[in-house]
């Protein structure tokens, strides 16, 4: 009787240390931030070099949207803006003259006013070259006020010209992160419209693994804090290093996909674990995460 009592003793015991070390702390999925990258431009698709499962570089050029219609109004308005231009120096050149008149009659101001101080010259002389010098002055600003339509229409041709470089830029299809491509959307020699999904790319040299666990877990864990995680293989389960990086500060009933019906009732707190990949581990797959 002795004997069985210790064997039931010890069964319970198995029982219990299997309870406390066979399950894992959390339960979840893995994620990584998925970008859709988008057309800007309108227009034909001349090149798109990039397939599902290529590794991108960022900020580097993968393809074009076409251009030539840009090109050609972007001609346009450079022509525009030499007419302008030319319209700018006909009333420059005249004030040029008007210039070169007022110096002359300044000069001949100056002479008159010493012969008058000295009784060479009358009043009416200095009276005259005075309104001579006004009438040539008020010519000028009357050519300057002529010019600033020009030299407005000019700056308004120059920000069109600004506005095409722009829009020929965004027709370039720049890669904006490092990422693998997972989808393809659009194909060479289709036409786009702004804002139409080209391609999307996620980093997934490193993922993250959603998990949630219980109100008493968290006493446990901490964010930096070093756990291991753990995936389904083909003989046993594959493990890989992971650090918190995020609790959430506030409870919610825990996801239908990662309990059971009965535990879904329960308040629970999302935790996401980096995990460097290393081939492996893949969007939504399921791991578990082990504080221990």
């Amino acid at each position: 009787m002795k004997k069985l009592s210790i064997i039931i003793l010890a069964t319970i015991g198995l029982i219990s240390c299997n309870k406390n070390n066979d399950k894992a702390d959390g339960y979840g999925n893995f994620e990584a931030t998925e970008v859709t990258i988008s057309a800007e431009a309108n227009g034909n698709i001349e090149y798109l070099k990039l397939e599902e499962g290529d590794v991108l570089e960022p900020n580097i050029q993968v393809g074009l949207v076409d251009t030539t219609q840009l090109y050609f109004n972007k001609q346009q308005l450079i022509a525009s803006k030499s007419t302008v231009y030319s319209k700018s120096e006909n009333v420059l050149s005249q004030i040029k003259v008007l210039q070169e008149q007022l110096k002359t009659t300044l000069i001949e101001k100056k002479r008159i006013q010493n012969m008058f101080a000295e009784n060479a010259a009358t009043k009416r002389q200095v009276d005259e070259i005075d309104g001579k010098v006004s009438v040539i002055q008020e010519q000028i600003k009357s050519v300057q006020t002529q010019n600033a339509p020009i030299v407005n229409e000019v700056k308004s041709i120059d920000v069109q010209i600004e506005k095409i470089n722009d829009q020929i830029q965004k027709s370039k299809i720049i890669n904006p992160i490092k990422g693998t491509v997972l989808a393809k959307y659009s194909e060479p020699n289709e036409v786009t419209t702004f804002g139409k999904p080209l391609y999307k790319i996620a980093d997934i040299s490193e993922m993250t693994l959603r998990v949630y666990i219980s109100e008493t877990q968290l006493s446990q864990i901490k964010v930096g804090q070093n756990v291991t995680v753990k995936i389904d293989a083909e003989k046993e389960m594959k493990s890989f290093p992971g650090t918190i990086s995020w609790i959430a500060s506030s409870a919610e009933f825990t996801p239908k996909v990662v309990q059971t019906k009965e535990e879904r009732v329960n308040l629970v707190y999302a935790v996401k674990v980096n995990v460097k990949n290393d081939g492996s581990l893949k969007i939504g797959m399921p791991a578990e995460m082990w504080i221990k």
